[in-house]
Protein backbone atom coordinates (compact mmCIF):
# COMPACT_ATOMS: atom_id res chain seq x y z
CA UNK A 1 0.00 0.00 0.00
CA UNK A 2 1.33 3.42 -1.34
CA UNK A 3 -0.35 6.32 0.74
CA UNK A 4 0.48 9.49 -1.11
CA UNK A 5 -1.57 12.30 0.91
CA UNK A 6 -2.70 12.20 3.92
CA UNK A 7 -4.99 15.71 5.48
CA UNK A 8 -4.73 16.50 9.18
CA UNK A 9 -7.56 18.62 10.40
CA UNK A 10 -6.13 21.20 12.27
CA UNK A 11 -7.55 24.06 14.84
CA UNK A 12 -7.56 27.22 12.07
CA UNK A 13 -6.37 25.09 8.80
CA UNK A 14 -5.82 21.74 7.57
CA UNK A 15 -2.30 20.20 6.83
CA UNK A 16 -2.04 18.83 3.97
CA UNK A 17 1.15 15.92 3.86
CA UNK A 18 2.32 14.78 0.51
CA UNK A 19 4.73 12.66 -0.99
CA UNK A 20 7.60 13.97 -3.02
CA UNK A 21 10.64 12.05 -4.72
CA UNK A 22 12.99 12.99 -1.37
CA UNK A 23 9.96 12.37 0.90
CA UNK A 24 7.07 14.76 1.73
CA UNK A 25 5.73 18.42 1.64
CA UNK A 26 3.93 19.64 4.32
CA UNK A 27 1.06 22.27 3.54
CA UNK A 28 -1.42 24.53 5.60
CA UNK A 29 -4.68 25.05 3.45
CA UNK A 30 -6.61 28.01 4.70
CA UNK A 31 -9.81 29.02 3.68
CA UNK A 32 -10.72 32.39 3.94
CA UNK A 33 -14.19 34.04 4.22
CA UNK A 34 -15.29 33.93 0.58
CA UNK A 35 -14.82 29.65 0.42
CA UNK A 36 -10.90 29.93 -1.44
CA UNK A 37 -8.45 27.73 -0.41
CA UNK A 38 -5.04 28.99 -0.43
CA UNK A 39 -1.70 26.94 0.52
CA UNK A 40 1.17 28.10 2.62
CA UNK A 41 4.42 25.24 2.42
CA UNK A 42 5.45 25.26 5.87
CA UNK A 43 8.56 22.79 5.34
CA UNK A 44 9.73 19.52 3.45
CA UNK A 45 10.38 16.53 5.26
CA UNK A 46 13.52 14.20 3.86
CA UNK A 47 13.88 10.64 4.10
CA UNK A 48 17.38 11.14 4.95
CA UNK A 49 17.12 13.04 7.56
CA UNK A 50 18.58 12.31 10.48
CA UNK A 51 15.49 11.03 13.76
CA UNK A 52 16.23 14.45 15.74
CA UNK A 53 15.84 17.05 12.64
CA UNK A 54 12.40 14.53 11.57
CA UNK A 55 11.18 15.08 15.23
CA UNK A 56 11.69 18.59 15.31
CA UNK A 57 9.50 19.24 12.18
CA UNK A 58 6.76 16.69 13.72
CA UNK A 59 6.91 19.36 16.67
CA UNK A 60 6.18 22.26 14.66
CA UNK A 61 3.74 20.53 12.63
CA UNK A 62 1.78 19.36 16.19
CA UNK A 63 1.81 23.03 16.83
CA UNK A 64 -0.29 24.09 13.97
CA UNK A 65 -2.56 20.57 14.76
CA UNK A 66 -3.28 20.96 18.36
CA UNK A 67 -2.22 24.77 18.75
CA UNK A 68 0.25 26.36 21.06
CA UNK A 69 0.74 27.97 24.06
CA UNK A 70 1.31 31.99 24.74
CA UNK A 71 5.43 30.51 24.96
CA UNK A 72 4.84 29.23 21.51
CA UNK A 73 5.16 25.57 22.48
CA UNK A 74 3.31 22.62 21.40
CA UNK A 75 0.08 21.90 23.12
CA UNK A 76 0.64 18.17 22.69
CA UNK A 77 2.15 15.15 24.19
CA UNK A 78 4.93 13.32 23.02
CA UNK A 79 2.78 10.83 21.85
CA UNK A 80 0.59 13.31 20.06
CA UNK A 81 3.80 14.64 18.55
CA UNK A 82 4.71 10.64 17.72
CA UNK A 83 1.08 10.22 15.78
CA UNK A 84 1.69 13.28 13.90
CA UNK A 85 5.81 12.25 12.97
CA UNK A 86 3.87 8.44 12.21
CA UNK A 87 1.66 10.70 9.45
CA UNK A 88 4.24 12.15 8.07
CA UNK A 89 6.36 9.01 7.58
CA UNK A 90 3.71 6.89 6.62
CA UNK A 91 3.30 9.55 3.62
CA UNK A 92 7.33 9.66 2.91
CA UNK A 93 7.91 6.63 2.96
CA UNK A 94 10.65 6.19 6.15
Amino acid sequence: MNIKTITIEGLSEDIKISQTDAGAKIVAERWDLNGVKTDHAIMGFARDEDRDAQYAKAVEVAGLVYGVDCHGRTFATDSMIHEVMNAIELVAGC
